[in-house]
């Protein structure tokens, strides 16, 4: 509790800014707020690395993840992550028409967002075979997995939100669909340069993977929906830091 006491303290001058910022727009500056949101989030993301909440490496220019091991930490950066993202879309009642939750079809919608995920994991299923365990992150514990799994789909809902959801439905009203789809997706690669090349110091390999995984997700949520990118996005992350293979 102490080192989220820590990290709450070190982002909240920045998180300050980022605010008087967004209160000073004007009410139908919707491409200004939503940058402003999705910076608010790098913030929250990048730091989490600074105060090790998760760490990342590359093995053989692979990229693995692994996050903290605390059952507790994980719990309460999961329902903040839920708290943040409910203030938000209670908040920006003028901006809720940008949002896409699901398909008419909803249990085909949320299979695909089941299958995107599959489409993002195998490969580092196939490719992982050839590296030891513990040169990619090495053992997570089986019994922290279903807090793991919590986060992942509630830390990652606050992402689609911002990105499939205000920055999607926002470049689908200025743009063709696919075109805002491959925006999207490309936007998400670029919200984690920095996190790639100065947070981190593994470049290529994590922006490569990201704009992937973000075009997929984006692509899912072009025909499905929020809540299936969500799946996409939160069980690949899941997956990938949990050390299931």
């Amino acid at each position: 509790m102490d080192l989220f006491l820590e990290y709450i303290l070190w982002i909240t001058p920045g998180f300050l800014i980022l605010l008087v910022t967004y209160l000073l727009l004007p009410k139908n500056a919707f491409s200004t707020k939503i940058f402003i949101l999705i910076l608010g989030f790098i913030l929250i993301r990048d730091n989490m690395t600074t105060f090790d909440f998760w760490h990342f490496g590359t093995t053989n220019n692979l990229p693995w993840m692994r996050f903290t091991e605390k059952s507790s930490l994980l719990i309460l950066m999961g329902v903040v992550s839920l708290i943040i993202t409910g203030g938000i879309i209670y908040l920006q009642k003028d901006m809720r028409h940008l949002l896409f939750w699901i398909g008419n079809k909803k249990v085909l919608s949320l299979f695909m967002g089941i299958l995107g995920a599959i489409i993002v994991v195998l490969p580092f299923f196939f490719i992982y075979q050839g590296i030891p365990l513990e040169k990619r992150g090495g053992f997570f514990p089986t019994e922290v997995l279903p807090l793991l799994f919590f986060f992942a789909l509630s830390g990652n809902l606050m992402e689609e939100v911002l990105f499939r959801g205000y920055l999607q439905g926002y470049l689908e009203s200025i743009t063709d669909s696919i075109r805002a789809a491959l925006l999207s997706g490309l936007m998400f690669g670029v919200g984690h340069v920095f996190l790639a090349t100065t947070v981190t110091t593994l470049g290529l390999p994590v922006i490569l993977f990201t704009f992937f995984e973000g075009i997929i997700c984006s692509f899912v949520r072009l025909k499905y929906g929020i809540f299936p990118s969500t799946l996409t996005h939160g069980l690949s992350i899941f997956v990938l830091a949990s050390s299931i293979f």
